[in-house]
């Protein structure tokens, strides 16, 4: 059964209402009668994760969001309004994204370039950034592999993403191809970034430990066509480290996601 969602006083940033696609004309829904509702908390944001077999849409949804997919069928509202170009929503995605014939501090300052920002002001405001994703030292090398490592690159892109002050941040596994290690890393930096920019963050993963970790609200969906058919709550505190990862409560949560997902009826 799909999740229902309840609209409070809160304002609503994410909607999908009634959405479907089809690619045959009709004959078959990947994705039938899906509703996702995402209220905007003011001076906090929200982060929400999507997990799902393989196939259950997630990708697609956010490329929904992100006005880069129309659906067959509902519709997408950003602010109330039909999705567009114009809003503000960014998208990093598990492939490097980085433009390779741009330096770093290039790539991280180029939304601010767009909107006409003078060289010196938008400098001054990208290599602040890059300090703090840890790339100080690199801002004048090409945004490439193997000049960066992969963790690197992400860096990068999440940089890129935030000095573009979204309200929206659509992250579609981002860390999948990274080792563990960076991964871990990742995630607590971008966890901290979270709590700095208070955007609206709509990330897509595979991992349970990761969603648990990072995530405020995780849905999951089921396929066949897709639906969210699970919402659960992560009550744990709002600021983590990973001294939270060895709390009793977060074990609870990630069997709780586990079972929930084992349940799922589609084969994954």
């Amino acid at each position: 059964m799909a999740v229902d969602f309840k609209d409070t006083s809160l304002s609503n940033i994410i909607e999908l209402r009634g959405v479907g696609q089809s690619y045959d004309g009709g004959e078959n829904w990947v994705i039938k009668d899906l509703d996702l509702l995402i209220e905007d908390k003011p001076d906090q944001g929200q982060f929400i994760c999507l997990l799902g077999p393989s196939g259950s849409g997630k990708s697609t949804i956010l490329r929904y969001m992100a006005n880069l997919q129309v659906p067959t069928e509902g519709k997408v509202l950003i602010d109330g309004e039909r999705a567009s170009s114009d809003k503000r929503v960014s998208m990093v995605f598990q492939q490097y994204s980085s433009l390779p014939w741009m330096t770093v501090l290039d790539n991280v300052s180029l939304a601010l370039r767009y909107k006409g920002m003078p060289r010196k002001e938008r400098d001054a405001q990208a290599l602040e950034l890059i300090k703090r994703v840890g790339l100080q030292g690199h801002e004048h090398k090409y945004a490439q592999y193997p000049t960066l490592s992969g963790g690197q690159l992400q860096r990068v892109a999440i940089a890129r993403s935030l000095l573009a002050d979204p309200r929206i941040l659509l992250m579609d596994e981002p860390f999948g191809a990274l080792d563990i290690r960076t991964r871990l890393q990742m995630q607590d930096l971008l966890s901290d970034l979270w709590h700095s920019y208070h955007s609206t963050v709509v990330f897509v993963t595979h991992d349970i430990n990761e969603a648990v970790y990072l995530a405020d609200e995780i849905y999951i969906l089921d396929r066949q066509p897709a639906q969210i058919v699970h919402r659960i709550h992560v009550d744990l505190p709002l600021h983590r480290d990973r001294g939270v990862k060895r709390s009793s409560r977060y074990d609870e949560i990630v069997h709780e996601v586990e079972d929930l997902m084992i349940s799922l009826q589609t084969d994954t």
